[in-house]
């Protein structure tokens, strides 16, 4: 099967999917309702083994955070594959929420959560903007730093 424009698009800018993770505890990864997709919050890992630990303005730097944002999109493309057959039936990224483990004093929760914004739009082009949250938390599962979670639209 050939790849969708989306995979090609982020394939061309240095990008793949990773497999879709199967969910540990009571919870689907993806729910559908008419013509919304609901991805729950996708962690930065690869299978099961977790990518990076630790909160942003301690252990874990400003770029290493994006990175972390970025694999964290990746995982929830994955998974919105998995549950729709092809990326392409996405019509409109309608909302991120990321949630950023943040040391006392950090406030740069924005700039980590674009990186996920940028990929998006890099997949989607203009259909990639999206309304967003970035939130700062104390803790998230696992002790990963960023967790991201995504909306969208879809067409038949």
């Amino acid at each position: 099967m050939a790849a969708s424009k989306v995979e090609s698009r982020l394939s061309a800018a240095g990008y793949g999917l990773p497999e879709a993770v199967t969910p540990t505890f009571q919870y689907v990864a993806v729910v559908r309702h008419r013509d919304i997709a609901y991805v729950s919050g996708q962690i930065p890992r690869s299978g099961n083994q977790v990518l990076m630990t630790g909160k942003l303005g301690a252990e874990v730097t400003l770029e290493q955070g994006q990175r972390a944002a970025e694999a964290c999109i990746l995982q929830a493309l994955a998974q919105l594959k998995a549950e729709l057959g092809d990326l392409d039936r996405v019509e409109r990224v309608l909302k991120v929420t990321g949630f950023v483990a943040s040391a006392p004093g950090f406030t740069q929760q924005p700039q980590v959560v674009d990186a996920a914004s940028s990929l998006l739009v890099e997949a989607f082009g203009e259909a990639g903007r999206h309304a967003r949250s970035a939130i700062g938390v104390a803790e998230l599962p696992r002790g990963v730093p960023v967790e991201v979670e995504l909306i969208v639209g879809l067409r038949d």
